[in-house]
């Protein structure tokens, strides 16, 4: 088995480069790497984004949003987060057993004096708290095998960030199921370092035999920088590629009630019905047909500021419009 092990603390870069390592290297050999990524959350291959994510905390915080290649639910990563993969092949008919990934987790953590086990679908918990969740790829043959370890995982921000503030919003994606979680230092019987951590998982993969570190190439840098530019850093994937779904939210301003009704479809505004008690100069029905057709991004203030939007909603700006629906 081969070992990798990201310094890149970009979540964009990581997925890209497990991605590749999964579909472009050597489909003979098998793989275990380790890597980090800070202040951000993941979500998984099925679900809609804007169920998931609390967009108003990911701006405010700086929380990079990304879409990994396999199912279950979302999760936030930072510093204090720990990831592992395995990518290899299939030797028996199962798919989704997840056991035999997390049991050398489990052991480095005993060797750590934690007491850990599996548990329900995808968990690793400590006194039936999560510490951490577990998600599978598979094609053909090959299987990726990742999960997410929280050692000293700031669970405030989890809280924060996944938390979707409170709206109506339907949709036929997977849910991620909330959990009660902790983190493994909260549990150990002394402060575990990250290194630490890392080098007691290594023993129990590689069981004490010399690891066969891997270094990326030229060629393998440059090929993991495209197929992050061009999938894993872009709006279309992590956001757009969610399907349709329907959203209900409403604000009371000081000017007046702000109801909105609204089809998504990829992250584009399909349809969308503005009502409430407000005032305005302009018919609020030219202001939604103009709306139609917009993307759910980065670019939507600047968008709305150029629809003049306190024309129609008088004392309501574009900002305080896009948060509304975003």
């Amino acid at each position: 088995m081969i070992y990798i092990e990201s310094q890149n603390y970009n979540p964009y870069y990581n997925l890209a480069l497990e991605d590749y390592v999964f579909s472009s290297m050597d489909t003979s050999e098998s793989y275990f790497m380790l890597w980090q990524n800070s202040n951000t959350i993941v979500v998984g291959k099925y679900q809609n984004t804007a169920e998931e994510v609390n967009q108003k905390a990911v701006e405010e915080q700086g929380i990079r949003v990304v879409r990994r290649l396999s199912g279950g639910g979302a999760v936030y990563h930072d510093d204090g987060n720990l990831n592992f993969t395995f990518i290899v092949n299939k030797d028996r008919n199962s798919d989704f057993d997840f056991s035999v990934f997390v049991e050398p987790i489990i052991e480095a953590l005993s060797d750590l004096g934690v007491d850990a086990e599996f548990s329900g679908r995808n968990d690793i918990t400590i006194n039936g708290l999560k510490i951490s969740g577990n998600s599978q790829y598979v094609k053909g043959k090959r299987v990726l095998h990742h999960g997410c370890i929280m050692l000293d995982s700031n669970l405030d921000k989890v809280k924060d960030a996944l938390n979707v503030r409170e709206a109506k919003l339907e949709s036929r994606s997977v849910k991620s199921v909330r959990s009660r979680v902790t983190t493994i230092n909260a549990n150990a019987p002394r402060r575990i370092t990250m290194e630490e951590f890392k080098d007691a998982i290594k023993r129990r993969v590689f069981m004490n035999e010399d690891v066969t570190q891997y270094f990326l190439s030229e060629d393998d840098e440059a090929a993991v920088e495209k197929l992050m530019n061009d999938k894993y850093a872009t709006w279309e994937w992590n956001y757009g590629f969610s399907k349709e779904y329907s959203v209900r939210r409403e604000k009371k301003f000081d000017t007046g009630l702000v109801s909105v009704d609204m089809e998504v479809e990829h992250g584009k505004i399909r349809d969308i019905r503005i009502t409430g008690d407000f005032f305005g100069t302009g018919e609020i029905e030219d202001l939604t047909k103009r709306m139609k057709g917009l993307a759910l991004d980065g670019d939507l203030v600047d968008n709305l500021e150029k629809m003049c939007v306190e024309d129609y909603i008088h004392g309501v700006t574009a900002k305080e419009l896009a948060e509304l629906i975003k």
